[in-house]
């Protein structure tokens, strides 16, 4: 039997919002000011963002909608929250959600955002477009997370990951993949050329959900962990699909 670790453990708390956020501590949001001293090193609220409106006692109902989040929540991100939702509507769609992640951590495509809404939605929502305060704070916690990860290995601080800090930082998690497929990698953000290509944050996050999702897909396949699976062809299409084309 192969070893379970050839797939990666699982990271980031998972993808479903009833799976409890990671104890790590959220990523700051970005402010122009000196944060107080009761910050603890998240910062102060972003200036260029409206005072929240108020909140009820137990952390519902701001706005039109009531409003929960889980527990723990750092206030720095239930402020994120807030000041995407314009509208008080108690979810955020891919345009807001953008806003949020590009101010607090980097600039995100559309097509990242709508990967994430996609992995970290509940699948029962009636509204798969939008996301709620519990799939936000679990996203949240979890792309500080990759952060973390992105950092570390980006050892000549370019702010960029090449195909060898990409293959060390999978590998960190878990994920033995070979350099073929990193070379595919790297080639598909980046106009089809694999060399001295590199991954900036928003493509690293894209790009490491993508392994995880899909090794994550295969291994209920591979109930025995061997490494190989039966799949049919309508199996395959419905596995790879929802990851490439978000």
């Amino acid at each position: 039997m192969a070893d379970y670790n050839r797939y990666g453990h699982s990271y980031g708390g998972g993808y479903s919002s009833h799976t409890p956020p990671p104890s790590a501590p959220p990523a700051p949001v970005p402010t122009t000011s000196a944060p107080p001293p009761s910050s603890y090193g998240y910062g102060g609220y972003p200036s260029a963002y409206p005072p929240p409106p108020p909140q009820a006692a137990g952390g519902f109902g701001y706005g039109f909608v009531p409003v929960a989040f889980p527990p723990g929540t750092h206030p720095d991100v239930e402020r994120a929250f807030r000041a995407a939702d314009r509208d008080c509507s108690g979810a955020i769609d891919e345009h807001e959600l953008q806003g949020a992640l590009s101010t607090a951590y980097h600039r995100f495509s559309i097509r990242t955002v709508r990967l994430l809404t996609f992995l970290f939605n509940d699948p029962a929502s009636s509204s798969p477009s939008r996301m709620g305060p519990a799939q936000f704070v679990s996203l949240w916690n979890c792309l500080g997370q990759w952060r973390g990860i992105f950092d570390r290995y980006d050892r000549d601080r370019s702010g960029k990951i090449d195909s060898r800090e990409l293959t060390e930082a999978l590998r960190s998690l878990g994920y033995a993949v070979p350099p073929s497929v990193i070379e595919l990698l790297i080639a598909n953000y980046n106009n089809g050329v694999p060399r001295n290509g590199a991954l900036d944050f928003d493509n690293f996050v894209e790009c490491g959900m993508i392994v995880k999702g899909l090794t994550e897909k295969f291994k209920e396949k591979d109930t025995r962990y061997t490494g190989s699976a039966t799949l049919t062809y309508d199996g395959f299409l419905s596995m790879v699909i929802p990851f490439i084309v978000p």
